[in-house]
């Protein structure tokens, strides 16, 4: 696996006219972010060697090079989730390319269900920790080279990138909440009961993705800043019915403000 990672790297490194330090991957419904890049020139993961191919309605399924914040990045447009039927080392494939690509930063978004009664549909929530719920954990097996076989996980979520998002938000006015991702296999929607054991565990939103790539990024020593879009709750004794469809219609809705965060973060670092 490391010898295909390295080789997805080269091919790529032959191809770029730029230098990113930071990354961006857009989940559900969040791809309108990858509008606001500038001179860009992409790839789709299909011509990409060793790539996952993203299956899911709306995952474009594309690496982007380009400006956002007057900064180079690359953006992943689609990615990859354990349900598809990808193995780990699949799942989090994109982080170690990044890695090998001279990545320091990667930003995260997803679309996720939120449990914590003070969230409203369309809120932002910033992550600040996550609990892994996956029945299969992204370092199983040999250790890579990256890092050392029991990485320390106090701080996933960088703390220093967290304080400056909130300053931004302040700034800009826009509402945003902090909370505990639950990461799950998915592909159905929590039960009413699952809803509220996650969040008595400790959960304010829970979602199928995130935190394979949070760990393997950390593994490999990249700071990570996460934002969850709340498009659907699953509050106690209140259970609602949700669609895909929806889902990516609340984060049409929210991700103008997710993008001025984030576009504000990669020009300030």
């Amino acid at each position: 696996m490391y010898e295909k990672i390295q080789e997805t790297a080269s091919w790529l490194k032959e191809r770029m006219t730029t230098a990113p330090t930071t990354a961006i991957i857009l989940g559900t419904g969040l791809g309108q972010l990858a509008s606001e890049i500038t001179d860009t020139y992409e790839f789709p993961y299909s011509e990409i060697p060793h790539f996952p191919v993203s299956t899911v309605e709306g995952h474009a399924g594309k690496l982007i090079f380009g400006k956002l914040g007057g900064k180079d990045i690359m953006a992943m447009e689609g990615r990859f989730h354990y349900y598809e039927g990808y193995d780990m080392k699949e799942v989090t494939f994109p982080e170690r390319v990044m890695y090998e690509l001279g990545i320091k930063t990667l930003f995260v978004s997803n679309a996720s269900g939120g449990m914590n009664p003070e969230f409203k549909i369309g809120d932002l929530m910033i992550i600040t920790d996550h609990i892994n719920f996956f029945p299969e954990h992204p370092l199983r097996g040999k250790n890579f080279p990256t890092g050392p076989r029991f990485p320390d996980m106090h701080e996933p979520y960088d703390k220093q990138l967290i304080a400056q998002a909130d300053a931004i938000a302040r700034e800009k006015g826009i509402r945003v909440m902090h909370g505990v991702y639950v990461g799950v296999q998915g592909p159905t929607f929590e039960t009413p009961a699952e809803y509220a054991m996650y969040h008595r565990l400790g959960g304010d939103a829970v979602g199928m993705s995130t935190v394979p790539e949070v760990i393997v990024a950390r593994h490999c020593g990249i700071k990570v800043f996460g934002v969850s879009i709340i498009t659907d709750l699953g509050l106690e004794g209140q259970p609602v019915e949700v669609s895909h469809e929806e889902v990516q219609v609340a984060a049409n809705k929210a991700q103008p403000l997710m993008t001025e965060i984030m576009r504000e973060m990669i020009k300030r670092n």
